[in-house]
């Protein structure tokens, strides 16, 4: 796939390296031809100085052969510009942008834009690991209906299959988190203390997954 990046600071160059070591194409945007220092001289993919919701210059990126847009630069409001024209002008299917303010984030999540929210990201990270309780959104789709979060679970589903739990919760578990690493589980793993349970469910149910995790098995299954 073909991807363009507007932004060749720490995050944009980063996501170009590891993209482009995946086997993808990559194009980065930026104002400031010197940023693109930190892609390193093995980077392969193209490099365009000018503004990044620039028509002209996306096009230079290569935008009408793109799969993907990432706006990643520090400002939101060039950001979520951009991810609507690559969007909007351009028909790129998966388009995603940074956003530092959160209230900002979220508008935006709502007109279809999905939204990255360092700040709030970051914090809601800590508050997560400080005070472990209910369901964090991980993801969301476009319509808003169906989410990737990472529940709480209580302690009582310990020893007790993943299979188990997404039938009496009517979830899916998508993946775990064990010992900071990401499993893919199968209908005979069991889950251990310390596992970060990470789930798809429709957004209308997660006040009742969260009870489910919370209440346990025996309580769940009644």
């Amino acid at each position: 796939m073909h991807i363009v990046i507007m932004g060749c600071g720490r995050v944009g160059s980063a996501l170009a390296q590891t993209l482009e070591n995946q086997g993808h194409t990559i194009a980065v945007v930026d104002q400031d031809p010197t940023a693109f220092r930190r892609l390193g001289s093995g980077f392969g993919g193209r490099r365009v100085t000018g503004v990044g919701f620039d028509q002209d210059t996306l096009r230079e990126a290569g935008i009408e052969e793109a799969g993907a847009f990432a706006a990643v630069s520090s400002g939101d409001n060039s950001n979520i510009i951009a991810a609507r024209v690559a969007r909007e002008m351009f028909g790129v299917e998966n388009v995603a942008a940074r956003i530092y303010d959160p209230r900002r984030a979220e508008v935006y999540q709502r007109l279809g834009i999905p939204t990255v929210a360092t700040v709030r990201w970051t914090a809601d990270q800590m508050l997560r690991r400080l005070l472990p309780s209910g369901a964090e959104p991980l993801w969301r789709d476009p319509s808003g209906g169906v989410q990737l979060a990472e529940v709480h679970t209580d302690a009582s589903w310990v020893g007790h299959k993943v299979s188990r739990l997404q039938e009496e919760t009517g979830v899916r578990v998508a993946f775990l988190t064990r010992l900071g690493e990401a499993i893919l589980p199968t209908s005979q793993t069991v889950l251990q203390e310390g596992d970060l349970v990470h789930v798809m469910m429709r957004t209308d149910d997660v006040e009742k997954v969260e009870a489910a995790f919370a209440e346990g098995p025996e309580e769940a299954g009644a």
